[in-house]
């Protein structure tokens, strides 16, 4: 009874493996990195546990934004901004858990802020010193900036490629703004030299290991929540939105409810791989609010097939580990490699990878239900 309920609310049997093998993952990549001496063969070493936890964060960006372009029509070219502003309050909160170890040993305000001449602490610092308000702002504040530019242009009937465009000029808007001294972030440099999270050494092997995990458990929550959203009755009115948006109105739904919904929800889960992303890579500045990023994210979700739930966690993995790949071997070919993948992809794999092997088991289902199903016109032979 419980199976078939999951089930009817779009919790598949893809979904299911796919929970199963991030908390597979989080566990046993750990295991393998703390327990395991160095020299053996199944040891991870750390620092592809960091770049694989990277890797994680990045699929579950890709997740956010599928919840919103796959499923409700909305080609976000700014979920940057969301994922960074998340990245940034974790990072306030690491800062001023540096405290005097500071370059300039002042016990409140960061180093940047002293060599900037600042006399007291800004008052939106002012909290993040204590996790749990940190952890709050991580989801506050990009799902209000979600909420308050949703409100307006979904209200205003903004769609299409214009409304593409007004995401990608938000987020560069922040890109200016978080470039500028005086806007007490720490300018171009950004925040960095992080030491503690929760009183563990950022640096520690154990800390990058249970930060991997958490990695890992976060993409799996987002996974259930998408595919319960998905599943559900808001679900279908998504995807109704999504096809007949004029038809969804005329019925007498309010679209841009729908709408404001989906796009709130995927800023929280962007914010909330951000703030897992920084204290992973150890810093956080205004060029994770480039255009380009936001760019790329929907490179991922194309790849790996948006409106699939698991295509976009798959087409960031593969991405990225190709990036990771060419920037070492031939950097300057990656960006031609990624525009010719995003071209390949949109001319001949429209439903990107998973679309396509959906597609081709699809067609061998057919193919083999015709070869057992008997000849028109042929005689069933009674059994003896």
């Amino acid at each position: 009874m419980i199976t078939q309920r999951l089930l009817s609310n779009g919790f598949s049997a893809r979904i299911q493996l796919t929970l199963l093998l991030l908390v597979v993952v989080a566990i046993l990549v750990p295991v393998l990195n703390l327990s395991l001496p160095a020299d053996s063969p199944f040891h991870v070493p750390t620092y592809l546990v960091a770049l694989f936890g990277k890797y994680l964060c990045y699929a579950l960006l890709a997740l956010a934004l599928d919840l919103v372009w796959g499923y409700c029509g909305i080609l976000s070219l700014g979920h940057g901004a969301f994922f960074a502003l998340g990245g940034y309050a974790m990072g306030m909160y690491l800062m001023r858990q540096i405290g005097s170890r500071g370059v300039y040993a002042n016990p409140i305000l960061p180093d940047f802020m002293v060599f900037l001449n600042y006399q007291e602490l800004p008052w939106f610092w002012l909290g993040f010193d204590r996790f749990w308000f940190a952890a709050l702002m991580v989801m506050a504040v990009p799902g209000l900036l979600a909420f308050v530019f949703g409100w307006f242009a979904f209200r205003s009937r903004v769609t299409g490629v214009y409304l593409s465009i007004i995401t990608q000029a938000m987020t560069y808007a922040l890109l200016l703004a978080f470039f500028r001294n005086d806007m007490g972030f720490g300018g171009n440099n950004g925040l960095t030299d992080f030491k503690d999270i929760l009183g563990f050494p950022v640096q520690a092997q154990t800390t990058r290991a249970t930060l991997f995990a958490l990695s890992a458990f976060a993409l799996a929550l987002g996974v259930l929540v998408t595919a319960a959203i998905v599943g559900s009755k808001y679900g279908k009115l998504m995807i109704a939105v999504r096809d007949a948006e004029p038809r969804t109105r005329f019925l007498g739904w309010r679209p841009e409810n729908v709408k404001l919904f989906a796009f709130v929800v995927s800023a929280v889960m962007a914010g909330i791989a951000g703030a897992l992303y920084v204290p992973q890579v150890g810093i956080i500045n205004p060029g994770e609010f480039a255009p380009a990023n936001s760019i790329e994210v929907v490179v991922w979700t194309a790849v790996g097939g948006r409106g699939t739930i698991i295509g976009p966690i798959i087409g960031a993995l593969l991405v990225n580990g190709a990036k990771s790949w060419f920037t070492g071997a031939l950097p300057e070919l990656w960006l031609f490699a990624l525009g010719g993948l995003f071209i390949f992809v949109t001319l001949f794999l429209p439903k990107g990878i998973l679309g396509l092997y959906d597609q081709w088991t699809g067609r061998r289902r057919r193919i083999r239900k015709q070869e057992l199903a008997p000849l028109p016109g042929a005689e069933v032979q009674p059994a003896e």
